[in-house]
């Protein structure tokens, strides 16, 4: 090295912080590279990122590479700063090529270059890896041999290497990935995606149309009261049954009727002849597996049963696919016809509405983990069946019992909410009141 001129040795150590600075940067590029876009690109074809892929495929290996260089080359750059010192200032010069080495490497081969990897990861590192490709290959051997060392070390310390598994998305950080997409995916197109992740948590119960709702055909009814139904539903398939809904013969449907119409031969024995069996869905599954199984079996309509066999409510294809592009009928008076808003901003509600809608058309946050109707959570909270006029209060909103009939809540008068830091004794009084109440008579 004496040999070499200084002026040669000040191009060389220029041309050593820039490989430290290309070292540096790729690193940071390809560690930080946005994994599922890059399989996008070389899904479709582009070759720089199927080569950046590929190297991605084995990090450990790319890291002992990048780490090689850049270690290597700042040594040489150290060593070369150094006999640059001591032929212009003598041994003083050392520790002042010490400090201005460690600050030119600082700025122009660590923090600059991996900022700039930062702002343009993709671009430095398809560049890279054109670099890093035939480098790989150079130095396999002492590579694999580094691997190999620092493999043992980390075995002595019990670290397991990372499984294939580990790069899986679990469904909340997948939802995460979904919400970050603002501003690329549509919001409506994005709300679509996050539904279609909640249906494995949604169950059937959840959003079936109660027993006590479900609107049939009685084939003990007067010929006339059926053709009348027929003519005015509002649905495409109607459940036919026997004196009551236990007695279920199957579903009809209503094209079939237009058919009969058609030939003249609407006629009740035609009726019981175009019904198809009925369909049974157990309760508790979820509408991930509902859909699967609507589409295998050639449903579109299905009645929920518990674990007796009894009947607890009706569920069709549509309330699934309403679960993830909302609501088919934009007229809010159509999709809630439970919900009656009141002039001083509080509701009049069935007590069969479900709670999940009450969220959805209110945008409120009752929690729906428990009993899915407004009735149920009257009579959970009361233990009992309230008497008209009982109030109590339920996740600060107040509640008031207007009407009972048999052994069910019709309407509940439902308040704005209270704010969270009103007085418990506001809680104490309406709970005397729903005794009194409930205990009146």
């Amino acid at each position: 090295m004496n040999a070499i001129p200084t002026g040669a040795l000040f191009i060389i150590l220029m041309l050593l912080v820039l490989t430290s600075a290309f070292f540096s940067g790729s690193e940071t590029a390809l560690m930080s590279l946005n994994r599922y876009r890059l399989r996008h690109l070389a899904n479709s074809g582009n070759k720089a990122a199927m080569r950046t892929a590929k190297l991605l495929e084995n990090p450990e290996r790319l890291i002992s590479l990048i780490l090689l260089g850049n270690n290597f080359v700042n040594i040489l750059a150290s060593a070369i700063a150094t006999v640059i010192a001591l032929r212009l200032m003598g041994e003083p010069g050392i520790a002042v090529a010490t400090g201005l080495l460690t600050l030119v490497i600082l700025v122009f081969a660590e923090v600059t270059p991996k900022t700039f990897a930062t702002r343009r990861a993709e671009q430095v590192a398809l560049i890279a890896s054109a670099v890093y490709g035939p480098l790989l290959i150079i130095t396999s051997p002492l590579v694999h041999a580094i691997n190999w060392i620092s493999a043992n070390i980390l075995r002595m310390f019990k670290v397991k290497a990372r499984s294939a598994s580990d790069e899986r998305l679990s469904g909340e950080e997948l939802r995460t990935v979904v919400n970050e997409t603002a501003g690329m995916i549509p919001a409506r197109h994005r709300d679509m995606l996050l539904n279609i992740l909640d249906l494995g948590s949604i169950l059937v119960n959840d959003i079936m149309v109660p027993r006590n709702d479900i609107v049939g055909i009685d084939l003990e009814d007067p010929w006339e009261d059926i053709l009348k139904q027929i003519t005015n539903s509002q649905h495409g398939r109607l459940l036919v049954f026997r004196e009551n809904i236990d007695e279920v013969i199957g579903f009809v449907h209503l094209r079939k009727m237009l058919e009969g119409l058609r030939m003249g031969n609407l006629t009740q024995s035609y009726l019981e002849s175009v019904v198809r069996d009925a369909y049974f869905i157990p309760e508790g599954t979820s509408l991930t597996v509902q859909l699967l199984n609507f589409q295998r079996e050639k449903r579109r309509v299905g009645l929920v049963v518990d674990e007796y066999g009894d009947i607890q409510g009706l569920l069709t294809i549509e309330d699934i696919l309403e679960e993830i592009v909302g609501e088919f009928d934009i007229d809010p008076q159509v999709t809630t016809p439970e919900i009656h808003p009141q002039e001083n901003g509080g509701f009049i509600v069935d007590g069969s509405a479900q709670i999940r809608n009450l969220n959805k058309a209110l945008n409120w946050n009752l929690p729906s983990d428990g009993p899915k109707t407004l009735n149920g959570i009257v009579l959970e909270h009361f233990e009992n069946f309230p008497r008209q006029g009982a109030q109590f209060k339920f996740n600060n909103h107040p509640m008031t019992i207007l009407e009972v009939e048999d052994n069910r809540v019709v309407q509940v008068l439902i308040d704005v909410a209270i704010n969270d830091d009103s007085d418990d004794d506001d809680d104490d009084d309406y709970d005397e009141r729903a005794i009194a109440a409930n205990t009146a008579g």
